[in-house]
């Protein structure tokens, strides 16, 4: 199935439409799906790539297949979970789910080994048995998890009021969950416990938001963390069905998803947002324009330049910061999952508990050691991966890098960057691989393909400047931030995504739910869990293997 028609394929795409989303990433398609099933609303989703999803899209080399950004998602496998019914809300019950297993994460810190285990009791019971004189501190810890999270309702919930609800009880909304999201990680973590193997433990899943435990807000942990504790899923016939199964639904009330089209500007009149400009000089209208570009292409390239300082907006992206950028080896194997011995479990390789030591070090040099990596085993994951690449295999071994070693290469062109660019990566690549080798010894001579994107490939393809991959950085700083909301200064125009909740898929999905209460000006979200709930709408579906309790 086609993910998106080509701009250039469709000349006679319409000039005026109810609503224009900018970017074609799950922030992007899930309010553009939730518009169109509430409101009945005609919007145009244009993209500048390729292909339609984001983050979510997969791309293809002869035989094989890999997805850039969709490792695994938690809160789908049960049918009950809010995730999995936003997902089937905005499908129309059209996507699939095959569950992970009992062990989703497994935390190599040196030698040592500690899975992180489905159902929140069973993965207490894991860390008592690892960590069997810490009982008390991962009690508190996990107690503070939930607590978190349960506060970080009204939090986000403020962020889609009305704004003269939001001048009168916004701070009251906000005022539970500033404490903790205030604090970093770390500082959390070390009151309940001085036990630096577990604090590495519990904080082994910091690549999914990017920054190491000093300097992440303690909330974006619990958010992630919590994220998990029912297990994890990844979509059957692989994260390109994300976008496949929400296309029909925006095109069945008259909208359309454009890809190979980007957009050079937003057009505003008499200080509203009343279309965009494409980079070839069209001009397309609507009373509201949706940014899912991000806060900082939004408010640093898309608006024009005065009306985006009128706002005030651009200084206040910079004092946050943009996320880490990564490297991805994609790895393509001869050989069935069953025949290399691969998981579905995924694997975040430390060479010990000192995170941050382990960091600074390969921010500063990018020959030094790696601080981490991460493999991921989607063939293994999607349950009709063999059947659409008999006999073959695929891989993610991914870490987290700084964009300024890459900044020399910005004016190159893709694949045409140089000798000097090339042997970057290959020895980055050797490095991956070296790892890939140790830890899932039956790759070893099977490697068909081994492709590494940098931070320019991100840069070159999502249009982010420096290569990020979650957007605006997550510290306490971003928290406390009362204008990142999906409502704008400037009448018609809003943003999307993960920029406005957190990071990850269902951060943006939940960005993307956030942007649709405050279009629609109700409580999306609550109707959408209602909607669901009561069996509208959507078929039922089942995942592959039942998630424990």
């Amino acid at each position: 199935m086609r993910i998106g028609t080509s701009y250039k394929q469709h000349p006679g795409l319409a000039d005026r439409w109810d609503a224009i989303v900018i970017g074609s990433g799950i922030g992007g398609l899930c309010v553009a799906a939730t518009l169109a099933k509430l409101a009945d609303k005609r919007v145009l989703v244009l993209e500048r790539h390729y292909t339609a999803g984001g983050f979510t899209h997969t791309f293809r080399r002869p035989g094989y297949e890999w997805d850039v950004g969709v490792h695994y998602i938690g809160d789908v496998s049960d049918p009950r979970g809010s995730a999995r019914r936003i997902f089937d809300f905005i499908t129309d019950g059209q996507l699939d789910w095959a569950d992970m297993g009992e062990v989703y994460d497994r935390i190599i810190l040196g030698e040592n080994s500690y899975d992180y285990v489905s159902g929140l009791e069973n993965f207490r019971a894991q860390l008592h048995e690892y960590f069997p004189s810490e009982k008390d501190a991962i009690n508190q810890y996990l107690e503070k998890v939930l607590s978190t999270v349960k506060k970080s309702q009204l939090f986000f919930a403020e962020k889609a009021v009305p704004p003269f609800v939001s001048k009168i009880f916004g701070a009251m909304m906000r005022r539970g969950l500033l404490k903790d999201s205030m604090r970093s990680t770390r500082e959390v973590l070390e009151e309940l416990t001085q036990n630096q193997e577990l604090i590495g433990v519990l904080t082994g899943q910091f690549g999914d938001y990017g920054l190491v435990p000093s300097e992440s807000s303690f909330f974006i942990h619990a958010m992630v963390t919590s994220h998990y504790f029912r297990g994890a899923a990844y979509p059957v016939g692989g994260s390109a069905r994300i976008a496949e199964t929400i296309l029909p639904v925006i095109e069945r009330a008259g909208g359309e998803v454009i890809t190979n089209a980007e957009v050079e500007e937003i057009i505003l009149q008499d200080g509203q947002a009343v279309g965009v400009k494409l980079l070839n000089g069209r001009e397309l209208r609507a009373p509201m324009v949706i940014s899912d570009a991000g806060a900082v292409n939004t408010f640093s390239r898309l608006l024009p330049k005065d009306a985006a300082q009128a706002t005030g907006f651009p200084s206040k992206v910079d004092q946050i910061g943009s996320s880490i950028a990564h490297l991805s080896l994609y790895v393509g194997l001869k050989g069935t999952t069953e025949e290399l011995g691969l998981e579905k479990t995924n694997l975040w390789v430390y060479r010990d508990h000192k995170h941050e030591e382990n960091f600074k070090r390969f921010q500063e040099d990018i020959h030094a050691p790696l601080p981490l990596v991460y493999l991921s085993f989607p063939s293994a994951k999607d349950p009709d991966f063999d059947r659409r690449y008999p006999g073959h295999s695929t891989i993610e071994a991914v870490t987290l890098g700084p964009y300024e070693p890459f900044r020399a290469w910005e004016s190159t062109s893709w694949k045409k960057r140089g000798a000097e660019y090339d042997e970057l990566k290959a020895s980055l690549s050797e490095r991956l691989l070296a790892s890939l080798y140790k830890h899932a010894p039956g790759t070893r001579g099977q490697v068909e393909i081994a492709e590494l994107s940098t931070p320019l490939t991100t840069r070159n393809f999502a249009a982010h400047p420096h290569g990020e991959i979650y957007g605006l950085q997550h510290t306490a700083h971003r928290f406390e931030q009362r204008w990142l909301r999906p409502s704008t200064p400037i009448k018609g125009l809003y943003l999307t995504g993960a920029d406005v909740c957190s990071a990850g898929v269902v951060g943006a999905l939940m960005g993307g739910m956030l942007c649709s209460s405050a279009v629609l000006q109700g409580n999306v979200l609550g109707r959408v869990l209602k909607h669901q709930a009561s069996g509208s709408g959507a078929r039922a579906t089942t995942p592959q293997t039942p998630a424990r309790a």
